[in-house]
């Protein structure tokens, strides 16, 4: 799987949450202050020549719909990055935000209770 850009990465979030729309109703969901529509439309063809997206003809435009889910997309993207940058462990992954202080000691223990309940 490619890895998306961040400004891909953020059309894709809304592609999720409309499920199927046009490059449109992309643009009108994104925040002041919004993209040209051409940016958006190119950003929306990188994703369907990546396979993150599928169109369909829609009269006289597309209809755009994820090829893949959200979670999947997160799950690979995760699996991703720690495999580039903690030797493939999800351990030294919170090891090391831990060491950074960006994960707090309550936090760890909520993180283990939920995984012991997984289980």
């Amino acid at each position: 799987m490619e890895k998306l850009t961040k400004q891909e990465e953020e059309v894709m979030r809304y592609v999720w949450k409309l499920g199927r729309c046009a490059v449109k109703q992309v643009v009108d969901e994104i925040p002041e202050p919004k993209p040209p529509y051409t940016t958006v439309a190119s950003i929306v063809n990188n994703l369907k020549r990546k396979n993150f997206v599928k169109s369909e003809r829609d009269g006289k435009g597309y209809l755009y719909t994820p090829s893949i889910d959200e979670g999947e997309y997160k799950r690979r993207f995760m699996n991703g990055f720690v495999h580039d940058y903690f030797k493939n462990s999800f351990k030294e992954m919170v090891s090391f935000f831990a060491k950074e202080e960006k994960i707090s000691e309550d936090e760890l223990k909520d993180i283990i209770k939920e995984i012991e309940k997984g289980e």
